[in-house]
């Protein structure tokens, strides 16, 4: 082996490539032979008149950028508000802020996204009122949207119409059942539930 020899006999220094794996660092030796493939491979140009050093150093440099950096920056993107959130230094009163529980110290970690899960009920809120408004007569769309979505009993919408709840009740029923023929291949949780 002409490589175990060289090292034997002290010739030639090899290139030391440091190579991330997950969150650690590991060194491989290069030949000079390996590390010229990888100057190819990495396609670097220009490396003519650079020295050795300087070769080594490009080659370090690519590598870093090219493999190093990426895998580190999408370990961090997909990983970063997993567990083990640290509290931050506040800025104004120079201490650590414990103002706010960490992540892994609440049981339902959804209090960290709450404004994206408001956002969401409310896009799901309004697109069930629009297909309801597109089916039905506005009184009784008005009627459903009360009851069904916004949890006012038959009663309290009759007395806010000044209608009688037996004639609301009656209403409410046949737009429901109205609401089940035109959505009968769609499940919708909200008719579902017996009203």
């Amino acid at each position: 082996m002409p490589f175990a020899r060289a090292r034997q006999k002290g010739m030639g220094k090899n290139m030391k490539l440091r190579i991330r794996y997950e969150n650690e660092y590991q060194v491989i030796e290069l030949d000079e032979k390996a590390a010229n493939r990888l100057w190819v491979s990495l396609s670097l140009t220009g490396g003519e008149d650079m020295t050795k050093e300087e070769k080594e150093q490009r080659i370090q440099e690519a590598w870093h950028e090219h493999f190093n950096k990426s895998d580190y920056n999408c370990f961090h993107k997909f990983d970063r508000h997993r567990g083990n959130s640290k509290a931050q230094l506040n800025v104004d009163a120079d201490n650590l802020d414990i103002s706010e529980p960490l992540m892994d110290e609440v049981l339902d970690s959804r209090i960290f996204c709450k404004e994206s899960i408001e956002r969401e009920s409310q896009w799901e809120y309004e697109a069930t009122c629009l297909k309801v408004r597109e089916v039905l007569k506005p009184s009784a769309a008005d009627m459903v949207v009360a009851i069904a979505l916004d949890g006012q009993t038959v009663a309290e919408y009759a007395a806010s119409i000044g209608d009688e709840a037996n004639n609301v009740s009656h209403r409410y029923r046949r737009a429901i059942k109205t609401l089940k023929k035109v959505f009968s291949k769609t499940s919708f949780l909200l008719f579902s539930q017996g009203y």
